[in-house]
């Protein structure tokens, strides 16, 4: 059975091919070298228009505003580049065009290719983010330098390092800077320091030199192994105008060896002075202060007090007798009204005593129990009573019992 075509609008078909062409891995990261014409600086948006061709066939191009301000040169109709970015279909129009994110004028052929493809390459890897760098430490105390044991970057770093902070020591790992062998010994050394943890930071560079002679700081295996160390890594290589992808790896760029010196390690001449600077304020304040309290305390010194301190301790202890003798006559007068109020109250109680009762004749009257009687009801003939008087105590039998007051 034969399925009929399926009919499909011109967005449809535009956005097919944008997706197809966004899916390919090969057209998302394109490198393409031409002639540029046809250039166009939109000023106001700050994106460049251009065509690319070459001797038989031409692709239209875009850079962004973002992408341009990091050009280093001013592109112009005529000259040759090389362009990175990615292929796209524009589906407003259906045209395809190159969005070109890196631009490079095409004077070094292949090792410029080569070196715009692999720092792509670890870029899209993560090497060169800015949270992989460490922070160089303001006072190390070992510096590894890992460089050309007969060139003059070895002498111009040691020099400066000895200048600046003679208390650093520096370890010294000689390897190649050039040629074929260059790039495994550099990345051998850093790998050595890293797990000897024999230096605090480290210098990895060399002198200045063409392409060709600086190419061992691009190769992959440097690269990494800057990016892999565990110390932070100053890449001086070459001259201020030379960039090699170990410099993006690197957690600090020097634009030459003496830069990274000087990077590396604080000057000790400034620091001196700066510590010197600092006890002069910190003397000038303590004198400063030290006047000011000698100007509040001078007042105080000379006052009467302190000149003759021994009247003032008499003066306190004439005060201290006086309200002695005020303490003592006031407890002396409320002794006295103490003892008058006591011998009220003892006249009063003695006269509520049982005993100033019995002696006047009355006596106190209790049973056999010890009970004492309230009258003749609680007592029988020939009970056995006592009787308490002011003299001493009778001990009675009842024989006889009349109610009522006895007159007898």
């Amino acid at each position: 059975m034969i399925s009929e075509p399926q009919v499909l609008t011109v967005t449809q078909l535009n956005t097919y091919l944008k997706v197809q062409f966004e899916g390919d891995e090969h057209l998302s990261h394109a490198f393409v070298t031409g002639e540029i014409s046809n250039f166009t600086d939109n000023y106001r948006s700050g994106h460049l228009y251009f065509t690319l061709k070459d001797e038989h066939c031409a692709v239209r191009a875009v850079m962004f505003s973002r992408s341009a301000q990091r050009l280093r040169f001013r592109p112009e109709n005529g000259m040759k580049v090389i362009v990175r970015g990615r292929v796209g279909v524009y589906e407003v129009t259906g045209q395809y065009q190159l969005y070109a994110e890196d631009m490079q004028p095409d004077g070094l052929g292949a090792l410029s290719l080569a070196y715009e493809q692999r720092k792509a390459k670890l870029e899209r890897e993560g090497l060169f983010d800015p949270e992989r760098k460490k922070t160089v430490p303001k006072f190390p105390e070992r510096v590894g330098v890992i460089t050309s044991p007969t060139g003059a970057a070895v002498h111009d770093i040691v020099t400066i390092l000895a200048r600046r902070w003679p208390l650093a020591e520096v370890v010294f790992r000689p390897v190649q800077v050039q040629g074929e062998a260059a790039a495994p010994q550099i990345a051998q050394a850093l790998r050595e320091i890293n797990r000897l943890r024999c230096a605090d930071v480290i210098i990895v560079g060399r002198g200045g030199g063409s392409l060709e002679d600086l190419w061992p700081f691009n190769e992959e295996i440097v690269v990494r192994a800057v990016a892999e160390s565990s110390i932070p890594v100053i890449s001086a290589v070459g001259h201020e105008t030379d960039f090699t992808i170990c410099d993006f790896a690197a957690d600090l760029r020097a634009p030459t060896p003496s830069a990274a010196a000087e990077l590396a390690v604080p000057d000790g001449t400034e620091l001196l002075a700066g510590v010197a600077a600092l006890e002069t304020r910190l003397r000038n304040a303590a004198s400063a202060k030290l006047a000011e309290a000698e100007a509040m305390f001078r007042p105080l010194a000379e006052s009467r007090v302190l000149k003759n301190p021994l009247e003032s301790v008499e003066l306190r202890r004439l005060e201290i007798d006086r309200l002695a003798g005020m303490l003592n006559g006031a407890v002396s007068r409320r002794q006295e009204r103490y003892k008058e109020r006591l011998a009220s109250l003892s006249g009063k109680l003695n006269a509520l005593s049982p005993l100033a009762v019995l002696s006047r004749g009355y006596a106190e009257v209790r049973d056999a129990s010890g009970k004492i009687i309230m009258g003749t009801a609680g007592v029988a003939v020939s009970d056995t009573i006592a009787v308490r008087m002011s003299d001493g105590l009778l001990r009675c039998t009842v024989k006889e019992k009349k109610a009522g007051a006895a007159d007898e």
